[in-house]
């Protein structure tokens, strides 16, 4: 069996809910410890505060979609891009295909 899985520290997927204020309105988040520990790394990057950079990444997809749908969804997708070297993900007639991108922590304004 492959053991790729296995052997993963149980802390990593423990979900765990933090308070976010976005646009001065408080919402909780919950993700998995290691979510929460990669968009910290990649706000670190950004040189800007987890608040800081949830903020920005909700402001961005408001501009462009009108709306913020999922977003707990929305932040484990950015960071599956951080981790994928800033290449967008694309899902295609049921592949996933790459798409040059720059990471999110490169995107600061």
């Amino acid at each position: 069996m492959c053991e790729i899985y296995s052997g993963t520290e149980a802390e990593l997927f423990e979900l765990k809910s933090r308070s976010v204020r976005l646009d001065g309105v408080v919402t909780s988040v919950r993700l998995e410890a290691i979510f929460w520990q990669l968009l910290e790394q990649i706000a670190d990057e950004a040189e800007l505060s987890l608040a800081g950079f949830l903020t920005q990444i909700y402001h961005e997809v408001l501009q462009r979609e009108g709306k913020v749908g999922n977003f707990t969804s929305l932040l484990r997708v950015a960071c599956t891009t951080h981790l994928n070297q800033g290449k967008r993900l694309v899902l295609h007639q049921g592949t996933i295909e790459q798409t040059a991108g720059k990471s999110f922590a490169h995107n600061t304004v």
